[in-house]
């Protein structure tokens, strides 16, 4: 993927026989960044994948193509994790686009920072709804539809583990609202042979966040290794927890050393 989030691809394009041959994946938010590395990643290692979307069609229709590039089946479906019936929806299509649904990837979230005492209460309810009851219903959806062999991976943030500097109570007590979910999905569907885990990821090179950006350099040396990290470096952690049968209820920190 390039900087403007448009795709690419490198060397000849081949066939995807991987770990997830067979298996079908949803990852909300994957028209770009974090989301569209991972939904082709996981296509690479042979799912057929869904992404969401709210705006840029043309960006989710590019992912299609890469997928279905690899030999995978790919849909995109315009869904706003907001609204109730479209987060919950959303697994529905792709569930039935499919033929199924076996990896639910919450990635659709909003970064709404700022002083304390300007956040309105229609922003607290915005980011509330995308971040926290999108991801609810979005997984209650899935656990519905998901046999033994579910996966359940949701997108976090290095700020629930640590906030470096003031702006960020509305969006890290968002995020952090993950962690309880997470923990009590991972006990519920448990039994029945489904995983939940959680990815926090660090400051990563996105068209959102860049990093040749001019808050990067503050960012980059809060790290341990002193630099913004790639969606292809958080994606690979996510394909790991998709085939990883002995882990649940974990938070991963894929963040260069943020919280060390």
């Amino acid at each position: 993927m390039t900087n403007n989030g448009s795709m690419e691809t490198t060397g000849p394009v081949t066939t995807a026989h991987g770990t997830l041959h067979g298996k079908a994946a949803l990852v909300t938010g994957g028209s770009r960044g974090i989301g569209a590395a991972t939904a082709l990643r996981l296509a690479r290692e042979g799912a057929d994948v869904a992404v969401t979307y709210v705006r840029d069609a043309e960006a989710a229709e590019d992912v299609v193509r890469a997928v279905r590039a690899l030999g995978r089946r790919a849909q995109a479906l315009r869904a706003d994790a907001a609204d109730p019936a479209e987060a919950a929806g959303a697994v529905e299509r792709a569930a039935l686009a499919l033929g199924g649904l076996d990896v639910l990837v919450n990635n659709a979230g909003i970064g709404v920072l700022g002083p304390l005492e300007q956040f309105a209460p229609a922003d607290v309810d915005r980011v509330l709804a995308v971040n926290v009851r999108g991801v609810f219903l979005a997984s209650q959806a899935a656990a519905a539809r998901m046999t033994e062999g579910g996966r359940i991976i949701t997108v976090g943030t290095c700020m629930t583990q640590r906030v470096p500097g003031p702006g960020g109570a509305l969006y890290a007590m968002s995020k952090a609202a993950l962690t309880g979910l997470t923990k009590a999905l991972a006990r519920e569907l448990g039994p029945r042979g489904i995983t939940a885990n959680l990815v926090h990821p660090g400051p990563i090179d996105t068209d959102m966040n860049p990093a040749n950006g001019p808050h990067a350099a503050g960012q980059a040396s809060m790290t341990a290794l002193g630099r913004f990290g790639t969606a292809e470096e958080v994606a690979a952690t996510v394909a790991h927890l998709a085939t990883a049968a002995y882990v649940t209820g974990a938070e991963f920190a894929v963040d260069g050393g943020h919280a060390a």
